[in-house]
């Protein structure tokens, strides 16, 4: 009956005590267990009951709580000899619970051996502390203890937790990363594409994302801008947003530069330098020609062009316009003639290289006769070149004297025809014609282009001021046969372009 007692008073404990055997023990210290939300009651398991009363025995903490302590121990064991039990603690709950401890009070007559995990002992009290129990789930200590003298044992456990309100919140860390590309080279009349792409490679958004590029000088946005401000708006992480702006360059050169993203809580990121070259074709033109020519012959011209840009002048055209007046014309090189202007395709021209062409063709009259060639290739600045060449005329006179009878007989009159041709392509001006007489001669008159005089045995023309190319200028002297003679009648000729007097004498036979 006595130990039927003990058992039900085991069973009585309050919260916190576990597993009584029969023999009777100093009660275990009562443990508050920490508030919780009581779940609904749950059935709890019947303690398997032996000799000395329940050696196997669960309870909740607190009564409707979310921890269970379910403890057994054997239902005998030999004196002196070690054994075993355990306790197992399982959150009932969903949540984690906190600090929590299990206590277990040893009754005189046992003697703690180990415990796996080690507990800590004071006295006669094991405590073991977890610093957490997931939802649902549980922990085992195995106790083992040695029987010191004969009668009914127990050990009584008592558990503790806290049950905390726990909040979480996700702390995140938006990265920026930006690329930009541009080409490598270009001409200075291609678009210079800029791509961005601006990426978010954190954890978290990153808010009021601007893109920045300041321009080098000598490149600008198409609009004229010296730099590119962009809102990206937000990068979800993960999320990349790409942009192109098209530039344009000033004039040839290099242009390096880098872009710049950034976005709220001072984030940064820099792009690589990008180079671009920036090349130009840039032509010059020569033309050479005589400066003066005679009227009637042939003048040519060459031309050149040259690349002496950086990149390939493309699609070269040159072009050389024709005077009006000319006749004769030839160009070489597959120059095509059209409207009085030559056309060369000279095509492709890479830099520091040339093409030379030429024209020719004569002149209808005197005269100054200026040209212009024109030489223009893609993204090239149009050059030109021009020459002169003054065209005169050859002053060209030939001076005839014959007689209109021979031989004459003595007594009677000689007519002498004096001609004066322009044979050149330029007028000759300021003609002087003389005519000297012989001793065997009479002077009877003179007539003709100009009036003359006699005197000293010659016989003087007044000045012809100008005569024609082609023209004829004609004088007469008539004279009488004085005596039988080999008789010479004797005419100078001179002319402002001469610069030198013509002779020309003309034998007539005087008989009796």
């Amino acid at each position: 009956m006595k130990n039927v007692v003990l058992s039900i008073m085991c069973a009585a404990m309050i919260v916190g005590l576990i597993g009584c055997a029969c023999q009777p023990a100093e009660p275990a210290p009562v443990v508050k267990p920490a508030p919780a939300p009581k779940p609904a009651p749950a059935p709890k398991p019947e303690s398997a009951m032996g000799k000395c009363g329940a050696y196997t025995v669960s309870q909740v903490y607190p009564d409707t709580g979310s921890l269970r302590i379910d403890k057994a121990m054997p239902q005998s064991v030999q004196l002196n000899a070690p054994f075993e039990y355990t306790i197992k603690a399982t959150n009932l709950s969903d949540q984690t619970l906190s600090k929590v401890v299990v206590k277990d009070y040893l009754s005189e007559g046992l003697k703690y051996v180990s415990s796996t995990p080690a507990g800590k002992l004071e006295g006669n009290g094991l405590t073991w502390e977890m610093n957490t129990l997931g939802p649902k789930a549980a922990e085992t200590i195995v106790v083992k203890v040695t029987a010191t003298q004969v009668g009914c044992m127990q050990t009584c456990a008592s558990a503790s937790y806290i049950l905390l309100a726990c909040t979480k919140t996700e702390v995140v860390q938006p990265a920026l990363a930006i690329s930009k590309m541009a080409p490598a080279s270009v001409t200075i009349c291609d678009p210079i594409p800029l791509k961005f792409v601006v990426t978010n490679k954190g954890s978290g958004t990153a808010t009021n994302v601007k893109l920045t590029d300041t321009l080098p000088a000598g490149l600008t946005t198409q609009d004229g801008k010296t730099s590119i401000n962009l809102s990206m708006g937000n990068l979800a992480p993960g999320q990349s947003k790409t942009q192109t702006v098209m530039a344009k360059a000033a004039k040839p050169g290099t242009y390096k530069n880098q872009a710049m993203a950034m976005a709220d809580g001072n984030l940064k990121a820099e792009s690589e330098v990008t180079t671009t070259e920036v090349t130009q074709p840039v032509l010059s033109i020569q033309k050479t020609g005589p400066k003066k020519i005679f009227l009637g012959r042939e003048v040519k011209y060459d031309i050149t062009v040259t690349n002496k840009g950086d990149s390939v002048a493309a699609n070269t055209i040159l072009t050389d316009s024709v005077p009006a007046g000319v006749s004769n014309i030839r160009a070489d090189n597959s120059g095509t003639l059209a409207n009085n202007v030559i056309t060369w395709n000279l095509g492709n021209l890479a830099p520091n290289t040339s093409k030379k062409v030429s024209v020719s063709y004569v002149p209808g009259k005197d005269g100054e006769y200026c040209n212009t060639a024109k030489a223009v290739a893609t993204c090239a600045e149009p050059v030109t070149a021009s020459v002169c060449t003054g065209v005169e005329g050859i002053p060209a006179v030939l001076l005839e004297v014959i007689d209109v009878d021979d031989p004459i007989e003595v007594g009677k009159n000689e007519t002498y025809i004096i001609e004066v041709t322009n044979q050149g392509t330029a007028p000759d001006t300021k003609i002087v014609i003389k005519a000297m007489l012989e001793d065997s001669m009479s002077f009877v008159s003179a007539s003709g282009a100009t009036a003359g005089t006699f005197a000293n045995g010659t016989v003087t023309f007044s000045p012809l001021p100008s005569l024609a190319p082609k023209a004829k200028a004609v004088w007469r002297v008539v004279v009488k046969a004085e005596k039988a003679a080999d008789a010479r009648f004797t005419v100078t000729m001179n002319t402002s372009q001469l610069g030198r007097e013509v002779r020309e004498t003309e034998a007539t036979q005087f008989y009796e």
